[in-house]
């Protein structure tokens, strides 16, 4: 199965090429245009307890959609997102890798989607009571709104309310206050996330939160 991200960083989607006898599973609303050889099944994501989990706690769809080469060619696939902005393909070689709620948006067969509890800290933070958790083999298509940005962490560094998309599991997330009394009650930043360990994140230049508030300060 091949992948190639196209649009970037505004409005990227995923182009698939779906080899004969190969599945790709992508959520509900995510195909923006296919082969019409493709063959499409509607899924509850897991069993029905999962995937009531998922999409109460993880902001995901109750069903997916599996798409089945059933042909001896090659066929095309699209993917998409709701909001506009980026997208990241990750393969994952048997470890696991954190994403915020809302971020997954496809992946191969072999990838396992589950929900896992964040803690209260990720809550207070902004991310989150609960975090989607992929792990196992294959590709994993994720998107954010806004732009990307992958860093290398080392130590810890300090991310904005909601604009925390992935993480690796072992990374630990802090809340606390952006500096003093004065700063966080009147600079705008408020709380923000303290993401300690060794490991690769991404960021998301954007976030849902922050365009809701712009837009109701303006209406």
């Amino acid at each position: 199965m091949q992948f190639e991200l196209k649009g970037k960083p505004a409005f990227a989607h995923a182009r698939v090429e779906v080899e004969p006898g190969e599945t790709f599973i992508a959520e509900s609303d995510a195909m923006s245009s296919m082969s019409a050889e493709l063959d499409v099944e509607a899924k509850l994501n897991g069993n029905f307890l999962n995937a009531l989990l998922k999409k109460v706690f993880g902001g995901e769809t109750l069903f997916v959609n599996h798409f089945i080469n059933n042909t001896a060619k090659t066929l095309e696939l699209i993917i998409t997102q709701p909001t506009p902005g980026d997208m990241q393909i990750k393969e994952l070689n048997g470890e696991s890798f954190c994403l915020q709620q809302g971020a997954y948006i496809a992946s191969e067969k072999t990838v396992n989607l589950g929900v896992k509890y964040a803690g209260f800290g990720s809550w207070i933070g902004g991310e989150g009571l609960f975090k989607l958790m992929v792990s196992g083999h294959g590709k994993v298509v994720f998107g954010a709104f806004g732009g990307l940005l992958e860093k290398e962490v080392n130590g810890e560094v300090i991310v904005d309310t909601s604009h925390l998309v992935g993480y690796e599991p072992s990374m630990k997330l802090k809340p606390q206050f952006s500096g003093g009394l004065l700063s966080t009650l009147f600079g705008g930043e408020g709380l923000v996330t303290r993401v300690e360990g060794t490991g690769k994140v991404f960021i998301q230049t954007r976030s849902m939160s922050g365009l809701s508030s712009w837009v109701n300060r303006n209406l």
